[in-house]
């Protein structure tokens, strides 16, 4: 599904380049659930960004789902990434001035879905949140937890083949964080792709592999 070759990015200060990514080279299968680990600073999340085509590289080759995706036009890549890949933030990246069914709906909108789909899609992803009771509130209005419940919902709403989850249950409290989990169990297990970026021992132990990451490279 994804194949990373020598894939490198980096910034420059004063002449010199500052590595965030140094020759990556990595794999992963469908129905994969990894888990990113090491300490700050050690490109973990770059390396999602650069996976869900938010960032470019510097140089390398990424292929996704049989596609080079360096290569793309923008508006390619753009299609290719609402397609099939969602984002689950630590911050949960929601609008403020839009209600949780709002919220939930708006990655439907860049899609070719009438209105009765749309309607039926949201009203199917509140109801397996237990968030119905929710649906015309705002995100200031939720705790941590439901914020996260509407941002996972939002993530899944186009049933995306891949979810990238940058430190997801990093604001929760333990318990939160455990129903998270359980989600993204679930969700493997009906076949999801999760890539997830954690410093929870506890919450990388879910997924079926650990890459540890260390100074920009993958250290094992």
């Amino acid at each position: 599904m994804i194949k990373l070759e020598h894939v490198s990015k980096w910034v420059s200060q004063g002449g010199t380049r500052i590595f965030l990514l140094k020759d990556i080279n990595l794999e992963i299968n469908e129905g994969e659930f990894v888990s990113v680990m090491g300490p700050s600073g050690s490109g973990k999340s770059t390396l999602l960004n650069v996976i869900g085509m938010l960032d470019e590289a510097d140089e390398g080759n990424y292929t996704f789902l049989g596609r080079e995706v360096f290569k793309l036009k923008e508006k390619q890549r753009a299609g290719l990434y609402k397609s099939h890949i969602g984002f689950v933030f630590q911050a949960y990246h929601l609008i403020d001035e839009l209600t949780v069914y709002e919220n939930i709906e708006t990655p439907l909108l860049y899609q070719d879905i009438r209105s009765g789909e749309r309607k039926a899609l949201v009203a199917d992803m509140l109801d397996k949140f237990n968030i119905v009771g929710k649906k015309d509130l705002f995100p200031t209005q939720l705790s941590g937890g439901q914020q996260q419940l509407v941002g996972i919902a939002r993530a899944l709403i186009a049933s995306p083949k891949l979810i990238l989850a940058d430190e997801p249950t990093g604001n929760l409290n333990s318990r939160q964080g455990e129903e998270i989990m359980e989600i993204f169990k679930k969700l493997n297990e009906e076949g999801v792709t999760i890539i997830q970026v954690t410093h929870s021992e506890k919450n990388a132990a879910h997924g079926s592999r650990i890459i540890q990451m260390l100074d920009a490279r993958i250290e094992s």
